[in-house]
């Protein structure tokens, strides 16, 4: 994979990242409040390179621009791209709130006396080096950034070349507020395609790669390194209106899942409506959905429904589909069981959402779905660091190993075990005269 690679390429690429793990044991030691100082200097950085920074993203955005008319560059894509002084000053408020949270590092979660004098702490601390790997998105460079200097973690930023010159003028702001005690290195930026291939291979080096983007993107990763991989690779999301969905809500519902921001991976894909409110439910959901703009695909029942709207017939392949556009798809379903069958073999574990009045139901859904996140008369929009009071996050996971869900500080946390002695060796505890161990939570 290296071999590729132009060698002057690599070594820069692999003096980065040496940099950026010396760095990390810097970080790794410092205090919470000297971390929160950094921060609240990022955060002034950033205020006040605002305006070198809005105007490198409309560079990135007007070369964008060009790509999307071609159709070179998705509408998505180019959305998550622009940033504008509303979203900036969000930046800056998520950059604020970070610094505010509890820090993750040096909690003792375990003490245990194996013997008079010998005592056990397993201690968080951090995971030492992190690479991102993102597209498009402005936001998640304050995001992660902030998140991985609370965590005691250093970070490698890769972001797509349609957001290259945000994150140079970005870093720019971060490293003016980094000081002395932190050099540059532990807030690393690297540019160009091929320094991928050149991260993937430092498995000695990189802990953890989180790869932020599409499906192709985190595939990709997942294939071609050792490193352990965070995150996700669909957003095929869901929301089930029950027969006993009070109707009203249940078109809020889908509609700000779908409407409210359409190329996140937490948007939802498909709408599953149970056959006892069809009849009722449909032309009016149908009605909102097309005033939102978005065009409706559906299964045979929900097209002859919907005899107005001529729809695009779904076709079975097509069920496990990431739109990320006003694009929905629209299945009519016999009972809860079909729902979770559908779900189970369509979706990708990120976020479900049940509508119903049924508790009884709405519990069955809430167990039985198996996905990072499943809400029950909400949004499926909600699946968000930020929302969930993490300050921000990395990205989405749908691992059941380590974190799981929006990964904030406790998913870029965790623990070795610290043990204290006083001059124990383990041959006094094996033999005749073997000395027991006490084994005493403390």
């Amino acid at each position: 994979m290296i071999a590729k690679v132009a060698p002057d390429l690599i070594s820069e690429v692999v003096e980065q990242a040496f940099a950026a793990k010396q760095a990390s044991r810097a970080l790794a030691t410092l205090s919470t409040a000297h971390k929160n100082q950094i921060l609240e200097q990022i955060e002034v950085a950033l205020e006040e390179h605002s305006a070198q920074i809005l105007a490198a993203n409309a560079e990135d955005a007007a070369l964008a621009k060009v790509l999307a008319r071609r159709g070179e560059m998705s509408q998505a894509l180019y959305q998550r791209l622009v940033l504008t002084p509303e979203k900036l000053r969000g930046m800056i408020a998520g950059v604020r709130a970070v610094a505010a949270l509890p820090d993750p590092v040096g909690h003792i979660l375990a003490r245990t006396l194996l013997d008079e004098g010998l005592v056990l702490e397993k201690v968080s601390c951090p995971l030492g080096l992190l690479a991102v790997i993102f597209e498009s998105r402005p936001d998640a460079i304050t995001q992660i950034t902030t998140l991985a200097i609370k965590s005691g973690n250093a970070v490698i930023l890769k972001g797509g070349s349609e957001v290259e010159h945000t994150m140079r003028a970005t870093l720019t702001a971060i490293h003016s507020a980094l000081g002395v005690d932190l050099p540059p290195a532990a807030v690393m930026g690297v540019y160009g395609r091929e320094a991928i291939a050149t991260l993937l291979a430092l498995d000695k080096t990189i802990d953890l790669i989180i790869p932020r983007g599409s499906n192709a993107l985190v595939q990709h990763i997942q294939k071609n390194t050792l490193i352990p991989v965070l995150g996700h690779a669909d957003g095929v999301c869901h929301v089930y209106i029950d027969a006993a969905a009070n109707l009203d809500m249940a078109i809020a519902i889908a509609l700000d899942s779908k409407v409210q921001y359409p190329a996140a991976c937490n948007a939802a894909e498909t709408l599953l409506v149970h056959a006892a409110v069809t009849e009722t439910l449909l032309p009016r959901l149908a009605a909102s959905l097309a005033d939102a703009g978005v065009r409706i695909r559906g299964c045979p029942l929900t097209n002859g429904l919907l005899p107005a709207y001529a729809l695009d017939s779904v076709a079975e392949e097509e069920w496990h589909t990431e739109y990320s556009d006003r694009v929905v798809a629209i299945r009519v379903v016999d009972n809860l069981d079909a729902a979770l069958e559908h779900i189970d073999r369509y979706g990708s574990h990120h976020t479900d959402a049940i509508v119903t009045a049924d508790a009884a139901t709405a519990q069955r859904f809430l167990n039985e779905v198996d996905s990072a996140n499943v809400f029950h008369n909400c949004s499926t929009r909600f699946a968000d660091g930020y929302r969930y009071g993490f300050g921000a996050e990395v990205g989405i996971s749908t691992s059941k190993l380590h974190a799981r869900g929006p990964v904030g500080l406790d998913g870029l946390v965790t623990y070795k075990y610290k043990l204290t002695g006083s001059g124990q060796v383990v041959k006094d505890y094996s033999g005749p005269a073997a000395r027991k161990f006490l084994h005493k939570a403390l």
